[in-house]
């Protein structure tokens, strides 16, 4: 390890900023290698005494999914969700009869962390049960954390979490259908999980913006009208909600919010990554805008000893700072006993749906 990262001077600069290196990251996948990371220009780096990808292994590896159950309860088809601090198995049953779908897509983009370069990126796509090209569907686009990648959130399959919380909040009646998508997070040529470089996340605005919401609303049935040329897309962005699970949430305040306010209008963070933007910088971001927020939602677990300052820092008080935002109308904040992993971002996620898009 290089002698600069074991400077007792940035010792004290730098503790926030080494435990995003443990942020959001699922049992199923990998950890990335033990490379030495460039820092975010601004940023500084690690303690003395820890090695930040093995922090981050280690705290990955406590991230927990909960498997999904095998069979959905004969229950009513009656819309009982309401926000709760831990999910109704009603909810996260596995629906073998009136079920969404979930596709695979390859859409190209630009390494804009290096020289733009075209590159071919993944995603997934959720499309709701009786999915109709003749309707006009909401889209929820969902990040994933620093340590994974578009397979993070598990919606991949059948028995994806995501999946059964979105098909049965819609067939039982609580939420209107809309669209998940789950798209890998860094913009940079080696966007794989094995050596991406993590500052790839922070320009992740210019491949929403240029690339991937061109690319849904072209190929999916949306709000957005783009056999005009030029389309604007802020026209649509009351049909379109971010969201994301720890360095996903920093992406979503400090990219969604903070400098993509016109493509969307309803945002979430669950557990949100130390670089999130405090209340200050987001409130004085949104000084001059004039586009409405919609709803902003965020859960952080009492025991996240990697996010939950940061998270609190981010959103906590955004009310009493940004006439923007008002607690019960457009905003909550939520925080319960829990760590940082999938007991808080699911719930998060379930939450989230029965807010976005109303």
């Amino acid at each position: 390890m290089h002698m600069r990262l074991r400077s007792k001077a940035l010792c004290l600069l730098t503790l926030s900023f080494v435990l995003v290196a443990g942020c959001g990251k699922s049992a199923e996948v990998e950890p990335a290698n033990d490379k030495t990371e460039t820092v975010p220009k601004g940023e500084t780096t690690m303690t003395e005494s820890t090695n930040p990808i093995e922090e981050a292994i280690k705290q990955e590896r406590t991230a927990v999914e909960t498997p999904a159950p095998t069979a959905a309860p004969n229950d009513e088809k009656t819309p009982t969700a309401k926000i709760e601090k831990s999910i109704p198995f009603k909810y996260t049953s596995l629906r073998v009869v009136d079920c969404g779908k979930i596709e695979k897509i390859t859409y190209t983009s630009k390494d804009y962390f290096g020289d733009e370069s075209e590159v071919q990126k993944d995603a997934f796509v959720y499309l709701p049960a009786g999915y109709d090209t003749s309707k006009k569907y909401n889209v929820l686009y969902l990040m994933h954390g620093i340590g994974g990648d578009e397979y993070e959130w598990g919606m991949t399959g059948a028995t994806s979490r995501v999946k059964s919380i979105m098909d049965n909040l819609i067939y039982y009646g609580d939420i209107e259908p809309f669209i998940v998508v789950t798209p890998n997070g860094r913009s940079a040529a080696n966007h794989a999980k094995d050596g991406s470089d993590f500052n790839s996340f922070y320009v992740f605005g210019k491949e929403l913006r240029n690339d991937l919401i061109p690319y849904i609303e072209s190929h999916y049935s949306t709000y957005a009208d783009n056999s005009e040329a030029g389309y604007d897309l802020s026209l649509t962005r009351e049909h379109r909600a971010m969201a994301g699970l720890s360095m996903g949430g920093m992406q979503t305040i400090n990219i969604g919010i903070g400098e993509c306010i016109d493509l969307f209008s309803f945002f979430g963070a669950f557990s949100a990554a130390p670089t999130s933007n405090s209340a200050s910088k987001t409130a004085a971001l949104l000084k001059d805008s004039d586009y409405k927020i919609n709803y902003f939602y965020n859960i952080c677990g009492t025991n996240d000893g990697i996010a939950y300052s940061s998270a609190s820092t981010a959103a906590k008080n955004l009310p009493s700072v940004c006439d923007k935002f008002k607690d019960g109308e457009n905003f909550m904040w939520m925080e319960l006993p829990g760590g940082h992993d999938f007991n808080i971002w699911y719930l998060g996620f379930y939450n989230f749906a029965q807010l976005v898009f109303k």
